[in-house]
């Protein structure tokens, strides 16, 4: 089975105001809004950019909804630009994401299910809503196709996760094989599914207990009989069930982690109703597990909070592991120490002491067990060991160079030429490239392109996609040699099929050096890291070797100075201590442009934001 099991569709990204059909209990766990209106077809906004109509191929798609905050009456929406949605940061839009249980083209309706429960933005409106109202979405930014060359599905969820395990089992062929396991607050719950021959639906009920608290899923899932051939596993619901199944899967059944899609839609967390309304949070004093990991990071608790993850402890907590004596053995660590370590997490609210010298995770703790947040946090992931540049912070400062070195003993240059570093940083890279190379793939940019070369830390999942739409195309792909050291064992994996990949070809050399000549040469993200100088030589270079007409596409991210972004200013403030460069401004990308003897052509707006710069060589030249 290819690496990316299910095919990835991106869509413009889209405002669109529709109004209330209908509302229908479906059980009494469940209410079905029905969404219709104008603007689920194609539409020209008041600013006149033309939207396409509303699309939804993928079962488990799904939508932001936009809901007003406490006390007014008008939600806070994006703005829709020409190619993307510009989004308002204070306020923030409250918005909420639930999945399209039905769409009907033809009638023109849009079918969203929602839980009852306690207390929440969307199930406080959808209990209120009345046919008539209005109500602003966006959505889906992508849409995912059922996955190649799985024999069986394995597919659990809770309430939650019901309306795409109902879309799933409407849209599966009729010959499909599937174990499906739904857990649900009370027997009232169930609803009527389509039945196929081959699929087997477990209800499983969870009396008196708070979702969340008590699931029996897991334990189901794990004595579950496994059927022969290979599987495809779906697991949607709250998180730290969702992470068990998860990691049962991948353990104890061997299945590979790309042959599971799983989706943690909501953890256990304490939510402060309004006073004078206790269907509605209060946005001033509801907190979600993530905010609070975010307002955590001080000085003391960061450090702490990355010594735990560092040590394992939030894994070992969340396996059952939980005396100070049994995590000190496991972990490698003093008692005694740790044991100062765990109280201190517990003034964090990351760790909660459930009897003298015993602790499990609170939801906060919970987010430390998510798999991208470990290695952001530890000093060997990916991320984590380029965040360590942060404490030359200092002397680049003073300096205008970088300051890894200082810090570390080596520089980052020499990290990246880790053969085990770069395979991960490159598997991590690929697992996000289908959203940019997708849309790139299907739209004119490689029009009249036969030859293809590529510059880009995702260049694989780039070639699968091109080589797939285009099947005259040849690909090179250039990289340095620990680069192409794994493009070679994971292209067979990444585009199976072998005539596709028998027109992608790897060859060792550095963005610097000039390539074979081409129609059109892709860059995609590589010259954060490199000072002014080097980033227009490099693009020289790149330009060299072109075909008469031939146009480099150029992608690289900007610092926008006018919509000022904590994160770009992280990531600046990485790039200069690792690489003593940074992000760019527009302004000081097309100077880098013009030294590189290159002019702009267009700027291409796709997928989900991104610009790619189309140039061409100066007439000058």
């Amino acid at each position: 089975m290819p690496k990316t099991s299910r095919r990835l569709t991106v869509h413009p990204p889209t405002l669109r105001e529709v109004e209330v059909v209908r509302a229908v209990d479906i059980t009494p766990g469940m209410r079905r809004i029905t969404l219709g209106g104008a603007q689920l077809r194609a539409f020209t906004t008041a600013d006149g950019f033309e939207q396409p109509a509303f699309v939804s191929p993928g079962f488990d798609d799904d939508l932001g909804l936009y809901f007003p905050y406490p006390g007014r009456r008008d939600p806070v929406l994006p703005v829709q630009d020409r190619a993307k949605l510009i989004v308002p940061r204070d306020p923030r839009p409250l918005s909420r994401a639930y999945t399209v249980r039905r769409w009907d083209p033809e009638a023109g309706e849009l079918d969203v299910d929602f839980v009852k429960h306690g207390v929440g933005a969307g199930t406080a409106w959808a209990y209120r809503t009345q046919p008539g109202d209005r109500i602003h979405f966006s959505g889906p930014s992508t849409s995912k196709a059922f996955p190649t060359g799985a024999d069986w599905w394995l597919v659990a969820g809770d309430d939650t996760a019901l309306p795409a395990i109902g879309r799933l089992l409407d849209e599966l062929p009729p010959d499909a094989r599937a174990q499906v396991f739904i857990e649900i607050a009370e027997d009232a719950h169930r609803q009527e599914l389509r039945e196929l021959p081959g699929v087997d639906v477990t209800w499983l009920v969870r009396p008196g207990a708070t979702a969340g608290t008590v699931s029996p899923l897991t334990e189901t899932v794990r004595s579950a009989r496994w059927w022969p051939g290979q599987v495809f596993a779906w697991l949607a619901g709250e998180h730290t069930a969702v992470r068990d199944i998860r990691r049962h899967l991948v353990e104890d059944r061997g299945v590979p982690k790309e042959d599971i899609d799983f989706a943690g839609y909501w953890r256990r967390a304490e939510v402060v109703a309004l006073e004078n309304d206790g269907a509605v949070p209060d946005p001033e004093r509801t907190v979600t597990p993530f905010q609070k990991l975010h307002d955590l990071t001080e000085l003391v608790a960061p450090i702490a909070i990355r010594t735990a993850v560092e040590l394992g402890v939030p894994d070992l907590v969340s396996r059952g592991v939980t005396g100070v004596t049994e995590l000190a053995a496991k972990a490698g660590a003093d008692e005694r120490a740790l044991g100062k370590l765990l109280r201190y997490l517990h003034t964090l609210d990351v760790v909660t002491e459930t009897e003298p010298g015993h602790y499990a995770l609170t939801p906060v703790g919970d987010v430390l067990t998510l798999e991208f947040i470990a290695d952001r946090l530890h000093p060997a992931g990916v991320i984590g060991r380029e965040m360590l540049g942060i404490h030359g912070l200092t002397e680049s400062v003073r300096t205008g160079r970088p300051a890894y070195a200082s810090v570390t003993g080596q520089t980052f240059a020499d990290v990246r030429a880790e053969q085990d570093y770069e395979d991960r940083h490159l598997e991590r890279l690929a697992k996000f490239q289908p959203a940019l190379a997708e849309p790139i793939a299907t739209s004119d940019l490689l029009a009249g392109v036969q030859h293809l070369v590529i510059h880009s830390g995702g260049a694989g999942a780039h070639a699968r996609e091109y080589v797939a739409a285009h099947e005259r195309l040849r690909v090179t792909i250039c990289a340095l040699p620990a680069q192409a050291d794994w493009l070679r064992r994971d292209l067979p994996a990444t585009i199976p099929d072998e005539q596709q990949r028998a027109r992608v070809g790897v060859l060792e050399q550095s963005v610097f050096e000039p390539g074979p000549a081409a129609d059109a040469v892709l860059i995609s993200r590589a010259f954060k890291t490199l000072p002014d100088a080097d980033a227009a030589h490099a693009l020289r270079r790149a330009a060299e070797n072109l075909v008469p007409g031939g146009r480099v596409l150029l992608i690289e991210e900007v610092f926008d100075t006018d919509a000022l972004d904590e994160h770009d200013g992280e990531e600046d403030l990485i790039c200069l201590v690792c690489h003593g460069s940074g992000l760019r401004t527009g302004a000081e990308l097309d100077a880098v442009i013009v030294r590189a003897g290159l002019t702009r052509k267009a700027a291409h707006t796709v997928g989900l934001g991104a610009t790619v710069h189309e140039l061409l060589r100066s007439t000058a030249d």
